[in-house]
């Protein structure tokens, strides 16, 4: 009887124990097996460090991680702290969701170390006040197969946008083969963008009085050439709705040979092709002699109603610190948000080459997307994927789509200059 006693005690004690956690919630959006494998090591290391917290994590596949995301704070399931895409930022700080991560960064020894973009894109969203903090940095480059090249009798990577078309009429003679793994779902902008501006020689996307420049005579020729590219056969015909992962299988599995993506691609495609079977070169130029990669980034955000914020607030510096950082950034591929881990020999490798080469072009400017703009989140993630598929179907031309997507952001500009 007594140990019978002894035995529901202990039961009921650790019982309470495990009531009494304090549980943090995170949650991922940028999901893939590997990484949230990697975020669960250092959740472990933090929840180790601060015993009778735990972490609980939800992990948001990408493909729906806005809409679904978007329920969740419709219904209060919002977490302590989230993995916030650039694009996001502004949509969920302009309405009060996002804690000003400033009183922490000031008393955190960890800011130093922080290099200068990190900050700046950390305050993107008024230019003064950081909802979030970068864990790094997004810039696309262009992947390209060597074997489909030598097998069409491409001599060399494209460095123009003639040259990218010539090389992918012929890669795509060759039988199943395509030139170009396009990208015509979730995240497709920065498709359409790198090669519109190319081709137009202009990078930007409103004018002075706020109106959007997508419409204008030269971004409409690049938006009709991209939509003839996909038209003629040169990229796969269901690349139409592809996103990420499906764009770089696209290129791992051989199907087509050329990619516009980030370091992150490099994951996937180390595991699956030999270091001598592909390269990455900066961007192919326009006629005007310049090539405009979209610079992107991610980070941790923290939510204004979290009822544990110092708690939360030292979980973000644990994602963010030098070990942290360097860990998950080794793994998404991003190029690091801090100085020192620029010097780890990891980033010093060939497979690099191509996007540090893009950083020292004078011609090749890294361009950032209007993130700071409230409405732009569904513009992105929503209405570009709908009008561009309509577009490379034909049931759209693409005056009609240019004229779309230039009202919506002359809207959203006009609005945000009138707040200023």
């Amino acid at each position: 009887m007594k140990t019978f006693l002894a035995a529901s005690l202990a039961s009921a004690l650790l019982s309470g124990t495990a009531l009494a956690d304090t549980v943090l919630k995170l949650t991922e959006v940028i999901t893939s097996p590997a990484r949230t494998q990697t975020l669960n090591e250092i959740v472990a290391k933090f929840e180790a460090a601060n015993p009778g917290t735990k972490v609980e994590i939800t992990s948001l596949p990408w493909g729906e991680a806005f809409e679904k995301f978007a329920t969740m704070v419709s219904a209060g399931e919002t977490p302590d702290v989230m993995e916030m895409p650039d694009t996001w930022v502004a949509l969920y700080a302009k309405n009060g969701a996002l804690e000003s991560l400033e009183p922490y960064l000031a008393k955190w020894q960890g800011s130093s170390d922080l290099n200068e973009r990190a900050l700046q894109f950390g305050r993107s969203t008024d230019g003064k006040t950081a909802y979030m903090l970068p864990y790094g940095f997004y810039l696309g480059a262009m992947f390209y197969n060597k074997k489909l090249f030598d097998e069409a009798g491409v001599a060399a990577p494209p460095k123009t946008i003639a040259e990218f078309q010539e090389a992918s009429e012929k890669v795509s003679k060759l039988p199943g083969k395509y030139g170009y793994c396009l990208r015509g779902g979730r995240g497709g902008l920065n498709d359409w963008t790198v090669f519109t501006n190319a081709i137009s020689g202009d990078n930007t996307f409103f004018k002075q009085d706020g109106t959007s420049t997508f419409d204008s005579p030269e971004k409409v020729k690049g938006l009709a050439w991209f939509i003839d590219y996909y038209k003629k056969g040169l990229a796969p015909k269901d690349s139409i709705s592809w996103g990420f992962n499906e764009t770089v299988a696209g290129f791992y599995s051989g199907t087509c040979a050329m990619l516009n993506q980030d370091p992150d691609a490099l994951i996937a495609i180390e595991e699956k092709m030999k270091p001598e079977d592909y390269g990455v070169v900066p961007l192919p130029k326009g006629e005007a002699g310049k090539a405009f990669p979209v610079i992107g980034f991610a980070g941790w955000s923290m939510f204004a109603n979290s009822e544990n914020k110092e708690l939360a607030w030292k979980l973000i510096e644990t994602l963010q610190g030098k070990e942290g950082n360097v860990a998950w950034n080794k793994r998404t591929g991003a190029l690091p948000a801090l100085k020192s881990a620029e010097q780890d020999p990891f980033y010093a490798t060939d497979k690099f080459k191509g996007w540090f080469d893009e950083l020292k072009d004078a011609n090749t400017v890294p361009t950032s997307l209007p993130s700071y703009l409230e409405e732009f989140a569904y513009f992105k993630d929503s209405m570009v994927p709908t009008t561009s598929q309509q577009a490379l179907l034909g049931e759209i031309t693409p005056e009609e789509m240019a004229k779309q997507w230039a009202e919506y952001l002359t809207t959203a500009q006009q609005k945000f200059k009138a707040a200023q």
